[in-house]
């Protein structure tokens, strides 16, 4: 089974939601939108900053903001910023795996591999965004987890 990093899934998903957002935002905010635990929220947006697709504000009123538009964001770039370059396997791209020449496959991956990663450089984040329906039922979600946020705080 093809399966993303929990990471990448996160980067992502944050990514999305703070796409759908006004301004800058804390990645405690964050946290409370996705359900991605904090500690999470903040190591996942260390690497997008370093990769550029968000910006930091410090100071009194930081937090985050995107870098460029999610439209302007692949599903492939967030992958290799947060995992590394796409790779099925360790031979693609000619690079040596374990069992070397043996195997007889060496480089018959990269066709597969490729096809995978042209696919997902085609899928933008923004075709990612929840559609009308589904964001009314997740914004409605997102209000009564703020709500029980402050009142736990509280």
């Amino acid at each position: 089974m093809l399966k993303l990093s929990r990471l990448a899934d996160y980067a992502i998903v944050i990514l999305v939601k703070l796409g759908e957002q006004d301004g800058v935002v804390t990645s405690p905010a964050l946290a409370a939108i996705t359900g991605v635990p904090e500690p999470t929220v903040a190591k996942v947006l260390k690497v997008l900053s370093a990769h550029g697709f968000v910006l930091s504000q410090r100071g009194a009123k930081g937090g985050y903001r995107l870098a460029r538009s999610l439209a302007d964001m692949s599903v492939a770039s967030v992958i290799a910023a947060v995992d590394g370059q796409i790779a099925l396997t360790a031979c693609v791209g000619g690079r040596e795996c374990d069992t070397g020449l043996s195997c007889g496959l060496c480089g018959s991956w990269d066709v597969i591999n490729t096809a995978i990663r042209s696919t997902l450089e085609g899928i933008s984040l923004e075709s990612m965004r929840p559609k009308e329906a589904c964001s009314t039922v997740l914004s409605q979600i997102n209000k009564l987890n703020a709500t029980h946020i402050v009142r736990e705080g509280a």
